[in-house]
């Protein structure tokens, strides 16, 4: 695979940062499945709403619909941060 350098993790993506999803990496098909029907796949526009105390999960928005990811799966999107 090859990975564009402008690429981040989801996770890296401050409150009220957008961007497009890249890629979904790992960890199992299971996982990716879940995250597709949830409407994170490639190409994807999310927006990052806040993130929980400590190291609690991360508030996104896709598709108009408000998602809670854990920092180990955020970290395992890719995404390519809008331009402001």
């Amino acid at each position: 695979m090859n990975i564009n350098f402008s690429a981040l993790p989801l996770s890296e993506l401050s409150p009220g940062q957008r961007g497009s999803i890249y890629a979904v990496l790992g960890p199992g098909r299971g996982v990716q499945l879940r995250l597709s029907a949830l409407g994170l796949r490639p190409g994807a526009v999310v927006q990052v709403l806040g993130y929980g105390p400590g190291r609690g999960p991360i508030l996104l928005e896709v598709n108009g619909t408000r998602v809670a990811l854990g920092r180990g799966v955020a970290r395992r999107i890719l995404v390519i941060p809008e331009k402001n």
